[in-house]
C-alpha cells in the first residue's frame, strides 16, 4: 500500500497530474513547470544532456534521439540520481560541441559560478543549439547550504546574453494569487516535515495541503495576474556565438 502511495506521489509531484492536488505541497510550482517545458519541448531535439538530471524527472516529454543525465560527483548522488555521468563541478565530460540540446531544471540557483557554468553549457552545445533552463524567482531556501541565488528575467536575459545565448522564449510560471498559496503549502511544509517522518499517510497528507490547493485553484481563475510576482523563470535560448 505504502510503495503505490510512494510510487503516485512521485508521478504526482513531477509529472503534473490533477491528483497531486490533494496531497502534493508543491502542487502549483509542479504543474506550472511541466506544463511550460511541455510547451517549450519541441525546439529540444537530437543528443540531449539535462545537467542536474536528479531522477530525470521530465525525460518523458523529450523526443530525443538519446537523453544523457550528468549530476555533480557524489556519494548521495551516485546512490539516488540517474545520471549517465558524474562530473567534478566544474568542467562537463565531454568534447566540445557534443550536444544538439541541453536542458536544466531548478539548477541553476545551486550553481556559485554561474558564467563558468554556461560557458561549459556553451562549450559542449553545437552551434544555434537549444539550451531550455527552469530557475526560480520566488522560492523559500532549499537543499542547504547550497543555495546560492534568486533570479528576475532581467537577470537571466543579462548572464545569458552575456554568455552566447540568444533568449528565444521565456515565460513566467505561476504569476498569479496562486503563488500565495503555494507559499503557505512552502510553509506547512518545512515547519511540519521536520519533525514528521516523509512517510505521511495520504490522508494527513490531504488534511494539510489540500485546502491551500483547492482554493489557489479556485481564485486564480477570478484574480488578476501580476507578472512581477511568479514562481518560476522557464527559458528557451540559442546558442548564438
Amino acid at each position: 500500500m505504502f510503495i503505490k502511495f510512494k510510487t503516485l506521489a512521485t508521478i504526482s509531484e513531477f509529472g503534473g497530474g490533477r491528483l497531486g492536488i490533494f496531497f502534493n505541497p508543491f502542487y502549483f510550482a509542479r504543474r506550472g513547470l511541466y506544463q511550460n517545458i511541455s510547451e517549450l519541448s519541441k525546439s529540444i531535439k537530437g543528443k540531449v544532456l539535462d545537467v542536474g538530471c536528479g531522477i530525470k524527472p521530465y525525460e518523458k516529454i523529450f523526443k530525443t534521439t538519446r537523453y544523457i543525465g550528468l549530476e555533480i560527483d557524489t556519494p548521495l548522488n551516485r546512490r539516488y540520481k540517474k545520471a549517465d555521468y558524474f562530473y567534478d563541478g566544474i568542467t562537463f565530460p565531454f568534447e566540445d560541441e557534443t550536444f544538439d540540446s541541453v536542458v536544466s531544471f531548478q539548477v541553476f540557483e545551486h550553481v556559485f559560478n554561474p558564467s563558468e557554468f554556461l560557458k561549459e553549457v556553451h562549450r559542449v552545445l553545437r552551434m544555434n543549439g537549444y539550451l531550455l533552463i527552469s530557475v526560480p524567482f520566488v522560492w523559500d531556501e532549499h537543499e542547504q547550504p547550497y543555495d546560492y541565488g534568486r533570479y528576475s528575467s532581467y537577470g537571466l536575459k543579462s548572464i545569458l546574453d552575456n554568455n552566447g545565448f540568444k533568449i528565444i522564449m521565456k515565460r513566467k510560471s505561476i504569476n498569479d494569487i496562486r503563488v500565495i498559496f503555494q507559499l503557505i503549502n512552502c510553509y506547512i511544509y518545512k515547519v511540519v516535515m521536520k519533525y514528521n517522518s516523509d512517510n505521511l499517510s495520504m490522508f494527513f497528507r490531504i488534511f494539510l495541503f489540500f485546502p491551500a490547493n483547492l482554493l489557489g485553484s479556485l481564485l486564480y481563475k477570478f484574480m488578476p495576474k501580476n507578472d512581477d510576482l511568479y514562481l518560476d523563470n522557464i527559458i528557451l535560448a540559442k546558442k548564438v556565438k
